[in-house]
């Protein structure tokens, strides 16, 4: 019998739990299908910022109760803003799940968005902004995305803009909470030493009869705008992301998408990495990343060079780029592999690993994903496939770069000066 359950409230909510009989903790997440890229211009920064106050007191709760009673426990409690999900969880002993289900749901259903506290918060906020526009290697990626996502809410930034954070109201505020906080929006994940039943049978009375809203939002699709975008500050460094549009995370290349990540910059031993960093210390800090969404996707590189470097370090990303499709090897392949299935038996030890690989399978496949069919769909990636799809995706015509610094198109390398 598989140790995944899931159960429908009377509600239409979702209930699914992973058993883990042997590990001492449990993790719980109550999910919401917004996020960033649901939101118009006017009220982009409101999930984030709705993310903030629902730990800031329900109607017998305060702030300070809140953190209290979880800290009592040795438990964690907290929250994350994505742009296609929200998440509000907690880590505790098996033993204090019902205090956790009792915390969530009371932050959940009856936070108070007391005035006073939403002006607090509101300061909060924009300081985690500020933080953000301190910080360039965290800001190109929200200015990558931008750009590649031009127009669309999917390259919006999840913090929002000052100017909203500023003008949001209690009643813009709860619109958006009663429309997207609703039944058909929410299901909930768990994992750890629970069992199903009991989980199930404690979130009932909370979530049994919450009330479905409106029809759930439409998406519309985004298309990647190729090209260079330079933006010019006063910094040490010039921070740069080039990426290409790839398939979304549903899609079955994803596995292709994996491995292709792992070789080009997904640790120490990866080509971008050994090439830039360790053979000609150009940079200390150069990655890549996937960014794959419900209905488009991004490999991305990051990477981090002075002025006088910058041409070289990004052109020596477009020609790794270039390469893979050409010299990729069977035991580079091979040890991609091995590293990819690793990583992520090693990463789902945790019952807030499960807990979470739960709510990603719900939101991108509508189902479980066995840890034994990932493995197998990684195994069957041949060299040939990895090949087509590097010569597909990796061509220099799809590629958009960003970049911060004191940089202009002269510092570009000649492959890219056309497109700025």
């Amino acid at each position: 019998m598989s140790l995944v359950q899931k159960t429908r409230l009377e509600s239409g909510i979702a209930v699914i739990t992973e058993e883990m009989p042997d590990v001492e903790s449990s993790s719980i997440g109550i999910w919401v299908n917004t996020g960033s890229r649901y939101e118009t211009r006017g009220v982009n920064g409101v999930s984030h910022f709705i993310e903030h106050l629902l730990f800031k007191g329900t109607e017998k709760r305060t702030a300070l109760d809140i953190s209290r009673e979880i800290e009592s426990v040795g438990g964690v409690l907290n929250a994350f803003t994505g742009r296609e999900y929200t998440c509000f969880y907690a880590k505790i002993l098996n033993k204090d799940l019902p205090k956790a289900i009792d915390l969530l749901s009371d932050i959940f259903i009856n936070s108070r968005f007391d005035r006073n506290e939403m002006d607090r918060e509101r300061l909060v906020v924009l300081q985690e902004i500020k933080m953000v526009e301190d910080t360039p290697d965290d800001l190109i990626h929200d200015l990558f995305a931008e750009r590649f996502w031009e127009g669309h809410p999917l390259g919006w930034s999840i913090l929002g803009p000052s100017k909203n954070i500023k003008t949001l109201d209690r009643a813009s505020v709860l619109k958006y909470f009663k429309d997207q906080y609703a039944a058909h929006n929410v299901f909930i994940t768990a994992a750890g030493g629970l069992s199903h039943s009991k989980v199930t049978r404690l979130l009932k009375p909370a979530f049994g009869k919450i009330k479905k809203s409106a029809a759930p939002s439409q998406l519309m699709t985004p298309v990647a705008e190729p090209g260079v975008k330079l933006i010019k500050k006063d910094l040490e460094q010039v921070h740069m992301c080039l990426g290409v549009p790839v398939p979304p995370q549903s899609h079955p290349d994803k596995y292709k998408l994996y491995l292709m990540n792992t070789i080009l910059g997904g640790g120490m031993s990866s080509r971008l990495f050994q090439e830039i960093r360790e053979k000609r210390g150009l940079a200390y800090s150069v990655y890549t990343y996937l960014n794959l969404c419900k209905d488009a996707g991004a490999l991305v590189c990051y990477a981090g060079t002075t002025r006088d470097k910058f041409a070289e370090v990004s052109g020596l990303v477009l020609k790794e780029f270039e390469r893979l499709a050409k010299d990729m090897t069977p035991l580079e392949l091979k040890n991609a592999k091995e590293q990819l299935k690793g990583g992520m038996l090693l990463g789902l030890e945790t019952s807030d690993s499960r807990m979470m690989k739960l709510a990603r399978d719900e939101i991108y496949f509508g189902r479980a994903v066995s840890v034994k069919e990932i493995v197998g769909e990684i195994d069957k990636v041949t060299l040939a496939e990895m090949k087509r799809s590097a010569a597909e995706l990796l061509s220099p015509e799809r590629i958009t770069m960003t970049a911060i610094g004191k940089v202009s198109s002269r510092h570009l390398p000649s492959q890219l000066k056309a497109m700025a």
